[in-house]
């Protein structure tokens, strides 16, 4: 293929993809400012007078998604949407404005569902993630920083199945997300991208653009659209995204910490809480905590299956239902024990 056809091919994908990427303007009613003298949000606080009891809509951020279902469903990711006292609005590519309500926000990954009132909608079909290859050519589309929607970059997957702890909310930070799985990818994804398609040379979504490491250079990441095919069936299926819950805050055991704090095993699940203050390691009334799992526990096993660190307790999980009863194996002062787990609906 000589790069005139391939530049086709290119072109060709993004006509595909275009009509059905849309961007999402965020907005919130806030205090009203006097006498700001031009300054933008969030600055005009340092610069302007608080009029008493008078609020005004003020576009607080913007992002990216895209057109999943001919009738309105739109994919894009959960820290784009997480403000519940915030407007949503989703702007097409023919800058026809639609209010957006929030139908879903995935409590476990990055993915939030939206809901438009339209029918016949162009969509994006959503291509098997599983399959795709380290070097293969992809392309993102979304609202870069914001400004510039239906801005096009091309690049290749970098990595598959990736796991980062990214900061959602730019570079002044944010909620502290721990992504597993991810791909990378060298794409040039801005801020506003977030909650865009990445697209494979047919033209079909492969992932959802979702963060970027600040002060690096051509390091993206996405989210891979088969966990977002899932969480799609859940909404059409039963109105709401259904993932189970046990109640853990936990590190991943490996050869380096188990060296490091003398454990008896350099695999499993050490149920501890993290830095954050008020954090507990076993959620109150949760499903751990009324099967007696205490902090300090490892958890090495799950329905016989041992957990490694590239076999988080988290993905094993996913494998069973709601209501589904579990067997824990865990070790507890060196001390080995069983326990049983009832899962119950994430919130």
């Amino acid at each position: 293929m000589n790069s005139q056809e391939y530049d086709k091919l290119v072109v060709e994908s993004v006509k595909k993809a275009i009509p059905a990427v849309v961007s999402i303007v965020i907005s919130k009613y806030l205090p009203k400012i006097k006498n700001v003298y031009g300054m933008p949000m969030p600055n005009q606080f340092l610069f302007g007078d608080v009029e008493e009891g008078q609020r005004e809509k003020v576009k607080v951020g913007g992002g990216s998604g895209f057109i999943v279902h001919p009738d309105g469903l739109i994919l894009t990711n959960k820290h784009v949407v997480f403000d519940p006292d915030a407007e949503y609005v989703a702007i097409t590519e023919d800058l026809t404005e639609y209010p957006a309500k929030v139908i879903s926000r995935d409590p476990i990954n990055d993915i939030a569902v939206l809901k438009i009132n339209a029918k016949g909608l162009p969509t994006i079909r959503l291509s098997n993630s599983s399959k795709i290859e380290l070097g293969q050519t992809v392309i993102a589309i979304g609202n870069a920083l914001g400004l510039f929607s239906n801005t096009v970059s091309r690049g290749i997957i970098s990595g598959l199945s990736r796991s980062i702890s990214a900061a959602m909310g730019g570079p002044e930070g944010g909620e502290m997300e721990h992504l597993r799985g991810v791909l990378q990818t060298d794409v040039a994804i801005n801020q506003g991208n977030s909650g865009g398609p990445l697209i494979n040379l047919d033209g079909e979504a492969v992932g959802i653009n979702t963060a970027i490491i600040y002060g690096a250079q051509n390091i993206g990441f996405s989210i891979p659209i088969n966990w977002a095919k899932e969480d799609l069936e859940d909404i059409i299926k039963h109105g709401r995204i259904i993932k189970p819950f046990i109640g853990l805050q936990y590190v991943m055991l490996n050869k380096k910490l188990q060296e490091t704090y003398s454990l008896p095993v350099d695999y499993g699940a050490l149920v501890v809480r993290d830095h954050i203050p008020g954090s507990v390691a076993v959620v109150d009334g949760s499903p751990a905590d009324k099967a007696g799992i205490k902090e300090n526990d490892i958890i090495t096993e799950l329905s016989g299956e041992k957990l490694m660190e590239k076999m988080d307790l988290r993905d094993m999980l996913q494998k069973f239902g709601v209501g589904e009863e579990v067997e824990m194996t865990g070790l507890r002062k060196g001390r080995g024990f069983k326990t049983k787990v009832k899962l119950e609906e994430r919130k």
